[in-house]
């Protein structure tokens, strides 16, 4: 075989390898801190990292690009109190990248709990699911900002995903090392709600992550669950928490009838 011959199999192997690759679907997975990647070290650790070892990774492309210190209003709208935390595009890059049928995963709640209007990350998102929305004067762009209830922020995303022919999936926030009368307390009355509530309405799969974390850990009781699965503050897990959350979230997955999703599961 000639040299020349011997260069275009090589080049004609290549352009099918990376068509192969391309082919492969991705599930994205966005969020804050609660979800986000962390060096091995840091004590803090997010579920969506832990996530990745559940799925066939020959069959399908994880990418993990939840931001620490974000909220629903700041991932959607690029308008961050940290510069730094911009070197990850947020969503208008990571709207660019996905292909019909993607998947998009998503848990946010836990920053939106914030002031609306502040000096210092100005990230807290209008309490609800409805159609509210608030003018102020963003405290960093300096710019008119409208700024949405948590569920409306939640459905714009369901939206933008559904145009591109994907899939989104919603999942309720974590819950926190809080304990009423011997149960975790669940946000069913407040983030859980509204964002079972932003799925239903705009037809994305929904994962009660909230309830399914808070059973198990009721069943090992507060002084286990403190000290195996959360870090000092009460809201951040350990590796193990982490752990735990991203199982919890794979067999919510199985459980998904109408998502194709499940199918790349580990066995």
């Amino acid at each position: 075989m000639s040299l020349r011959s011997v260069l275009f199999t090589f080049i004609i192997s290549i352009i099918i390898f990376a068509g192969n690759l391309q082919e492969k679907p991705v599930l994205y997975i966005l969020g804050d801190s609660t979800v986000a990647s962390a060096s091995d070290g840091n004590p803090i650790q997010g579920w969506g990292k832990l996530l990745l070892s559940k799925f066939d990774n020959t069959a399908i492309v994880i990418s993990n690009l939840a931001v620490s210190g974000t909220s629903s209003r700041t991932y959607y709208s690029g308008i961050v109190h940290d510069k730094k935390i911009l070197k990850d595009k947020l969503w208008s890059e990571t709207l660019k990248k996905i292909r019909a049928g993607d998947y998009v995963m998503l848990q946010f709640g836990h920053n939106d709990e914030s002031p609306v209007i502040d000096t210092s990350r100005m990230r807290g998102s209008l309490k609800g699911a409805g159609n509210d929305s608030l003018i102020v004067t963003n405290s960093f762009s300096k710019q008119r900002e409208v700024v949405y209830s948590y569920g409306g922020y939640l459905r714009k995303f369901i939206d933008q995903i559904h145009a591109k022919n994907a899939f989104a999936i919603i999942c309720s926030p974590i819950p926190k090392n809080k304990w009423l009368a011997g149960r975790v307390v669940r946000n069913d009355l407040d983030y859980g709600k509204w964002a079972k509530e932003a799925a239903a309405k705009n037809g994305a799969a929904f994962i009660d992550l909230n309830k399914l974390v808070a059973d198990e850990y009721d069943e090992l009781g507060k002084d286990k669950a403190a000290a195996e699965y959360f870090v000092a503050d009460g809201i951040h897990t350990t590796k193990a928490g982490a752990e735990l959350n991203a199982v919890s979230v794979a067999r919510s997955i199985k459980n998904l009838s109408d998502l194709e999703l499940k199918r790349y599961l580990k066995p």
